[in-house]
C-alpha cells in the first residue's frame, strides 16, 4: 500500500489483526499450527528449532493463509460485483446503499462489543475436519474450511468489512484488493507466530487476560467506521488526512 493509499484499505488491515485477536483465533493458534504443520507441539516450542522445521512452519502457514485468502478475496471481488451492479442501476438510490452499509457495520459493532448479541445471524458455525489431508494441498484446504466456518469471532469484523466494501467501491478490483489486504492483516501475525513459535507462547500467556477488552476496542472501532460510512464522512476525513500528513515518495 502506498502513502496515497485510501483510508478503508488501513481500516481493513487493522481489522484483519483485530481479526487475529479475538477469541476464536488466538488461543487456537497453537492448535492450529501443530494441526496443519503435523509437527508436535514440543517441536514448535524449542527456542531454537531446527532449519527444516522452520520451513515446515513457514511453507504449512501460507498454503493455510493462501486457503482462508482465497474466500475472502472471492467474497470482496462479490461484494465488489454487486455493488457495482447497485451503482449501475440505482445511481439516484446509492446514498441509501450506503446508509444500509453503516448500518449493517454498526450492528456487527454491537454485537462485537458485547453490548447485544444477535444470535441468530452470527451463530457459531464451525466447519471441521477430523482428518486433515495430507500434504500443502491439505493444508490449503484448512484454511479454506476455516474462512468458510469460523463466524462466532471473525465473522462480524469480516460482515463489516465486506458491507464497507458494498459501500465505498465502484467495482470488483477494489473488492478483492480490500479483502486481500484484510487476509495480509490476519495472516501476517499468523505466519510471525508460527515462525517464532516459543516468543508467542509467552506473549500469549501475558496478553490472554485483555482478550475481552481487545473485543471491546474491535466492536468500538466498527461502531466508529459504521457511523462514518452512514454520513459518508470517508472522503472528507481522507481529504484532511492528506492535507495535514506530509505525502512521501
Amino acid at each position: 500500500m502506498g502513502s496515497g493509499a485510501d483510508l478503508t484499505y488501513w481500516i481493513a488491515f487493522t481489522a484483519g489483526i483485530l481479526s487475529f485477536f479475538s477469541p476464536c483465533v488466538l488461543p487456537l493458534i497453537p492448535s492450529y499450527l501443530t494441526y496443519i504443520t503435523g509437527l508436535s507441539f514440543g517441536q514448535l516450542q524449542e527456542s531454537h528449532p531446527s532449519a527444516k522445521v522452520r520451513i515446515s512452519v513457514m511453507l504449512h502457514s501460507l498454503a493455510f493463509i493462501a486457503g482462508f485468502s482465497a474466500v475472502f478475496i472471492g467474497l470482496g471481488a462479490l461484494a465488489g460485483v454487486a455493488s457495482s451492479t447497485f451503482q449501475e442501476h440505482m445511481r439516484e438510490g446509492l446514498i441509501w446503499i450506503q446508509r444500509i452499509g453503516g448500518i449493517l457495520v454498526f450492528l456487527f459493532g454491537v454485537h462485537m462489543s458485547g453490548l447485544f448479541h444477535f444470535g441468530v445471524l452470527l451463530g457459531e458455525k464451525r466447519v471441521q475436519l477430523h482428518e486433515k489431508p495430507s500434504g500443502f494441498l491439505g493444508t490449503f484446504l484448512v484454511g479454506l474450511a476455516f474462512a468458510a466456518g469460523w463466524t462466532p469471532c471473525i465473522g462480524p469484523i469480516l460482515g463489516g468489512i465486506l458491507a464497507l466494501v458494498a459501500g465505498t467501491s465502484s467495482n470488483y478490483a477494489k473488492g478483492i484488493l480490500m479483502l486481500a489486504v484484510y487476509s495480509a492483516g490476519l495472516g501476517i501475525p499468523f505466519l510471525i507466530s508460527g515462525l517464532l513459535f516459543h516468543g508467542f507462547l509467552s506473549f500469549f500467556n501475558r496478553f490472554r487476560k485483555h482478550i475481552r477488552m481487545m473485543e471491546i476496542f474491535t466492536g468500538a472501532l466498527l461502531m466508529v467506521v459504521g457511523i462514518m460510512l452512514f454520513f459518508n464522512l470517508f472522503g472528507k476525513l481522507s481529504g484532511y488526512l492528506y492535507h495535514w500528513i506530509p505525502v512521501m515518495g
